[in-house]
Protein backbone atom coordinates (compact mmCIF):
# COMPACT_ATOMS: atom_id res chain seq x y z
CA UNK A 1 0.00 0.00 0.00
CA UNK A 2 1.60 3.51 -0.89
CA UNK A 3 2.05 6.20 1.47
CA UNK A 4 -1.33 8.39 -0.27
CA UNK A 5 -3.27 5.29 0.61
CA UNK A 6 -2.48 4.75 4.22
CA UNK A 7 -2.95 8.62 4.80
CA UNK A 8 -6.40 8.13 3.26
CA UNK A 9 -7.26 4.92 5.79
CA UNK A 10 -5.85 7.08 8.64
CA UNK A 11 -7.89 9.70 7.70
CA UNK A 12 -10.61 7.88 7.06
CA UNK A 13 -10.79 5.98 10.78
CA UNK A 14 -10.46 9.37 12.33
CA UNK A 15 -13.14 11.08 10.93
CA UNK A 16 -15.31 8.02 11.90
CA UNK A 17 -14.18 8.55 15.47
CA UNK A 18 -15.14 11.75 15.55
CA UNK A 19 -18.52 10.99 14.10
CA UNK A 20 -18.88 8.30 17.11
CA UNK A 21 -17.84 10.53 19.65
CA UNK A 22 -19.84 13.60 18.03
CA UNK A 23 -22.92 11.25 18.46
CA UNK A 24 -22.12 9.86 21.72
CA UNK A 25 -21.60 13.13 23.16
CA UNK A 26 -25.01 14.95 21.37
CA UNK A 27 -26.57 11.95 23.50
CA UNK A 28 -24.92 12.47 26.10
CA UNK A 29 -25.97 15.73 26.73
CA UNK A 30 -29.33 15.23 25.75
CA UNK A 31 -29.99 13.22 28.23
CA UNK A 32 -28.65 15.41 31.14
CA UNK A 33 -30.18 18.18 29.83
CA UNK A 34 -33.73 16.23 30.13
CA UNK A 35 -33.13 14.84 33.41
CA UNK A 36 -32.58 11.14 34.05
CA UNK A 37 -33.79 10.18 30.41
CA UNK A 38 -36.42 7.93 32.16
CA UNK A 39 -40.25 7.93 30.90
CA UNK A 40 -42.14 9.17 34.12
CA UNK A 41 -45.69 7.78 33.97
CA UNK A 42 -48.32 9.36 36.29
CA UNK A 43 -50.88 7.05 38.17
CA UNK A 44 -54.66 7.17 36.94
CA UNK A 45 -56.66 9.39 39.04
CA UNK A 46 -58.49 8.28 42.38
CA UNK A 47 -61.15 10.99 41.81
CA UNK A 48 -64.58 10.52 40.00
CA UNK A 49 -66.94 12.80 39.27
CA UNK A 50 -70.80 12.61 40.20
CA UNK A 51 -73.85 14.49 39.62
CA UNK A 52 -76.37 14.76 43.05
CA UNK A 53 -79.54 16.15 42.31
CA UNK A 54 -83.09 16.46 43.48
CA UNK A 55 -83.83 16.92 47.14
CA UNK A 56 -80.15 17.76 48.40
CA UNK A 57 -79.17 20.96 50.26
CA UNK A 58 -76.43 21.80 47.36
CA UNK A 59 -77.01 20.07 43.93
CA UNK A 60 -74.08 19.87 41.72
CA UNK A 61 -71.46 18.19 40.75
CA UNK A 62 -68.86 16.52 43.24
CA UNK A 63 -65.33 15.47 43.09
CA UNK A 64 -64.89 12.40 45.65
CA UNK A 65 -62.96 9.67 46.08
CA UNK A 66 -62.83 6.79 43.76
CA UNK A 67 -64.14 4.47 46.72
CA UNK A 68 -66.81 6.52 47.61
CA UNK A 69 -70.27 5.60 48.55
CA UNK A 70 -73.42 7.12 47.45
CA UNK A 71 -73.79 8.78 51.11
CA UNK A 72 -70.48 10.31 50.49
CA UNK A 73 -72.02 12.20 47.43
CA UNK A 74 -75.25 12.90 49.70
CA UNK A 75 -73.12 14.36 52.29
CA UNK A 76 -70.98 16.21 49.75
CA UNK A 77 -74.10 17.74 48.35
CA UNK A 78 -74.63 19.03 52.10
CA UNK A 79 -76.80 16.16 52.90
CA UNK A 80 -80.91 15.86 52.12
CA UNK A 81 -83.54 18.17 52.09
CA UNK A 82 -86.22 18.51 54.86
CA UNK A 83 -88.05 16.99 51.88
CA UNK A 84 -86.46 14.10 50.82
CA UNK A 85 -87.35 10.94 50.74
CA UNK A 86 -84.38 9.15 52.34
CA UNK A 87 -85.54 5.79 52.20
CA UNK A 88 -85.57 5.99 48.26
CA UNK A 89 -81.52 5.96 48.45
CA UNK A 90 -78.84 3.38 48.49
CA UNK A 91 -76.39 4.70 50.65
CA UNK A 92 -74.40 2.16 50.64
CA UNK A 93 -74.03 1.70 46.90
CA UNK A 94 -70.83 2.77 45.26
CA UNK A 95 -70.10 5.44 42.81
CA UNK A 96 -68.15 5.55 39.76
CA UNK A 97 -66.91 8.43 37.74
CA UNK A 98 -70.27 10.09 35.55
CA UNK A 99 -72.96 8.60 37.79
CA UNK A 100 -75.78 10.70 38.70
CA UNK A 101 -77.67 10.24 41.95
CA UNK A 102 -81.44 11.86 42.32
CA UNK A 103 -82.70 11.82 45.47
CA UNK A 104 -86.77 11.58 45.58
CA UNK A 105 -89.11 13.77 47.51
CA UNK A 106 -91.31 11.93 49.63
CA UNK A 107 -94.02 11.29 47.94
CA UNK A 108 -92.84 11.27 44.24
CA UNK A 109 -92.29 8.18 42.48
CA UNK A 110 -89.08 7.92 41.37
CA UNK A 111 -88.20 6.26 37.60
CA UNK A 112 -88.24 2.89 37.01
CA UNK A 113 -84.79 1.23 36.64
CA UNK A 114 -84.38 -0.13 33.27
CA UNK A 115 -82.59 -3.81 33.93
CA UNK A 116 -81.92 -4.34 30.26
CA UNK A 117 -79.68 -1.07 30.06
CA UNK A 118 -78.96 -0.33 33.83
CA UNK A 119 -74.90 0.21 34.55
CA UNK A 120 -73.78 -2.01 37.76
CA UNK A 121 -73.67 0.96 40.13
CA UNK A 122 -77.43 1.74 39.13
CA UNK A 123 -78.61 -2.24 39.69
CA UNK A 124 -76.53 -1.91 42.54
CA UNK A 125 -78.51 1.47 44.01
CA UNK A 126 -81.86 -0.69 44.26
CA UNK A 127 -82.89 -2.57 47.66
CA UNK A 128 -81.25 -5.57 48.36
CA UNK A 129 -78.69 -5.79 45.42
CA UNK A 130 -75.33 -5.77 46.40
CA UNK A 131 -72.21 -5.87 43.93
CA UNK A 132 -72.12 -9.39 43.38
CA UNK A 133 -75.74 -9.64 42.22
CA UNK A 134 -75.59 -6.82 40.48
CA UNK A 135 -72.83 -8.48 38.11
CA UNK A 136 -74.45 -11.65 37.96
CA UNK A 137 -77.84 -9.46 36.03
CA UNK A 138 -75.25 -8.10 33.50
CA UNK A 139 -73.70 -11.48 33.25
CA UNK A 140 -77.09 -12.94 32.49
CA UNK A 141 -78.47 -10.52 30.33
CA UNK A 142 -75.37 -10.57 28.50
CA UNK A 143 -75.75 -14.52 27.89
CA UNK A 144 -79.30 -14.63 27.40
CA UNK A 145 -80.12 -11.71 25.90
CA UNK A 146 -82.86 -9.29 27.28
CA UNK A 147 -85.36 -9.60 29.91
CA UNK A 148 -88.89 -10.01 28.25
CA UNK A 149 -90.41 -9.42 31.84
CA UNK A 150 -89.43 -8.51 34.78
CA UNK A 151 -90.47 -12.05 36.36
CA UNK A 152 -87.45 -13.54 34.05
CA UNK A 153 -85.16 -12.18 36.88
CA UNK A 154 -85.65 -14.75 38.95
CA UNK A 155 -84.04 -16.88 36.65
CA UNK A 156 -80.46 -14.87 37.37
CA UNK A 157 -78.55 -17.46 40.78
CA UNK A 158 -79.04 -15.58 43.60
CA UNK A 159 -81.97 -13.50 43.02
CA UNK A 160 -84.57 -14.61 45.49
CA UNK A 161 -88.56 -14.14 46.08
CA UNK A 162 -87.73 -11.42 48.81
CA UNK A 163 -85.20 -9.58 47.30
CA UNK A 164 -87.58 -9.49 44.02
CA UNK A 165 -90.58 -8.19 46.02
CA UNK A 166 -88.50 -5.45 47.09
CA UNK A 167 -87.14 -4.02 43.92
CA UNK A 168 -90.45 -5.49 41.73
CA UNK A 169 -92.17 -1.79 41.62
CA UNK A 170 -88.47 -0.33 40.98
CA UNK A 171 -87.74 -1.94 37.58
CA UNK A 172 -88.80 -2.32 34.16
CA UNK A 173 -87.57 -4.02 30.97
CA UNK A 174 -88.78 -0.88 28.75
Amino acid sequence: MNLAGRYRLVLILILVALILAGGGLLLYRQTTISGSGGIIISPPSTEIRVYVEGEVVNPGVYELNGEALIADAVAAAGGFSAEADRASVNLAATLRDGGHIHVCRVGEIPQKVNINTAELWLLEALPGIGEVLAQRIIDYRTANGQFQEIDELMRVEGMGPKVFELIKDKITVR
